[in-house]
């Protein structure tokens, strides 16, 4: 991989950040591919979702930047295992909730795009 690449990387992951506080699937459409999967064990049970059924609860839900909410998003790392896969490790925030995700990114057709979102999150008090 090159400077190039990481570069290219960052740019995915502020618009997964921006699509996210607003709710926006237009934004999240772009950085996903449509065979991505979304996956948490967090509440004890496995959550499985494609997109077909992730967009609809991001669109049906009200968005933190319309309740005000600060934003707290950072990127904790980028892991590149070869020229065409990569791992972000990234932290945000929607309410209450606190989530590290873990974003495995494919270089597919010339642009890096998120194939799965494995996340984890806790409660803030």
């Amino acid at each position: 991989m090159t400077q190039s690449d990481y570069d290219a990387v960052i740019p995915v992951l502020q618009t997964y950040f921006d699509g996210l506080h607003h709710s926006d699937t237009v934004r999240l459409r772009q950085v996903f591919h449509p065979k991505a999967q979304y996956v948490s064990v967090t509440e004890g049970t496995l959550l499985y979702r494609d997109m077909a059924e992730y967009f609809p609860v991001v669109d049906a839900r009200p968005s933190p930047a319309s309740r005000g909410e600060i934003r707290r998003d950072e990127i904790v790392s980028i892991e590149f295992a070869g020229l065409v896969t990569a791992r972000a490790v990234v932290r945000c925030a929607i309410g209450a909730k606190r989530f590290t995700d873990y974003l495995t990114l494919i270089k597919l057709d010339g642009r890096w795009q998120i194939i799965s979102k494995v996340f984890d999150f806790y409660q803030e008090a």
